[in-house]
């Protein structure tokens, strides 16, 4: 069984709407939504507890909190393992203010924090973590632009 997540960046009921269509295609429509990242591949949402972490003791800062306490339950949909959350424009507007000069030194900790909970990561999926990392705070400033951010995620097989 794996995890497939999704953060969208636009108006809460279209995301919704789409989400509770089942078309998942629709959400990486830039026409529709302001912004899409998918973090499938494996991850699991204390994935972004830890990114929130690791962001914090690189930037010496109290923000982004954990990523837990930044989502407020919308609800099932379709009465399935999806699970849809509304994502705290705070903690959005905080990873948005990553500077670019901390964003190297966030990914090295956040695969050693992966590292410290999973074990030793494969070399060839570091490379892979350091890219997400820039991709969820380019995400970030695009959705700090007033869009509301939906976290979408469920078990799949």
């Amino acid at each position: 069984m794996s995890t497939r997540m999704e953060l969208v960046a636009g108006a809460v009921p279209e995301i919704l709407e789409v989400v509770g269509a089942g078309d998942r295609a629709a959400l990486a429509d830039p026409d529709r939504f302001a912004a899409y990242l998918s973090l499938s591949g494996g991850m699991d949402p204390t994935w972004l507890d830890l990114f929130a972490e690791s962001a914090r003791a690189a930037t010496d800062l109290d923000a982004p909190s954990d990523f837990i306490d930044a989502r407020i339950e919308l609800g099932a949909a379709n009465g399935s393992e999806r699970m849809v959350e509304r994502v705290d424009p705070t903690w959005i507007s905080a990873v948005a203010a990553i500077p670019d000069a901390s964003v190297d030194a966030l990914a090295g900790r956040w695969i050693d924090r992966l590292e410290e909970e999973l074990g030793d990561l494969p070399s060839e999926e570091k490379p892979w973590i350091r890219d997400l990392a820039g991709r969820v705070v380019a995400f970030c400033r695009a959705a700090d632009q007033g869009s509301d951010v939906v976290f979408v995620w469920e078990l799949v097989s």
